[in-house]
């Protein structure tokens, strides 16, 4: 019997938390089943699989930085825009470093299909690089180009990786700065790949 008040909801909130805490390599089901004070057995009746309760987390986190990033850039265009959406993915990240890591998770179509985060991401970027006059296949090159500088410089800052005196902020905003030139001018023509 599963014990009352463990709901799925409750169970990808904790897990999530557990993510941040100790890293998202060490949530596993019974590490959560002993959290709730229950066996194994019993989350089995919310979640399939080990992956399912990773994959819950990745929405909840998605849902929850895409809220914050459409706050953020509410309002705004061009380079407040870019910058908006910047700080606000760092900040999530850093702020919940297992969360963040499961939304870098490769996830099915089947498992994001009813995901109003990830949707809503991708809507949020390309509103954002449309503002720059891109249209397709830029905005899908520049989305890239913006989620792997993101992800490489929050990765990095994450495990330590800059060492150097210059203050991280400091390099985050020249980053910054870069991209918005970048984006301003960005190449014109379609690049085919020959």
């Amino acid at each position: 019997m599963v014990r009352a008040g463990i709901t799925v909801a409750r169970l990808a909130e904790a897990a999530a938390a557990m993510a941040d805490e100790v890293g998202l390599d060490k949530v596993t089901v019974s590490a959560l089943a002993r959290h709730f004070g229950v066996k194994d057995a019993s989350l089995y009746s919310h979640v399939r699989n080990l992956r399912e309760l990773r994959v819950r987390i990745a929405l909840l986190a998605s849902e929850e930085m895409t809220e914050r990033i459409a706050a953020a850039v509410a309002g705004r265009a061009g380079k407040d825009a870019l910058v908006a959406f910047a700080d606000a993915y760092r900040d999530y990240a850093l702020a919940h470093p297992g969360r963040y890591a499961a939304t870098q998770m490769q996830l099915a179509p089947e498992e994001v299909a009813d995901s109003a985060g990830f949707r809503r991401s991708v809507e949020l970027t390309y509103g954002m690089l449309r503002a720059y006059g891109l249209a397709e296949p830029d905005l899908t090159d520049a989305g890239r180009l913006l989620r792997s500088t993101f992800h490489g410089y929050v990765h990095l800052e994450l495990a330590g990786g800059f060492g150097y005196a210059r203050p991280v902020a400091q390099s985050w905003a020249r980053s910054l700065d870069a991209l918005h030139q970048l984006l301003e001018n960005w190449p014109s023509g379609a690049f085919n790949g020959e």
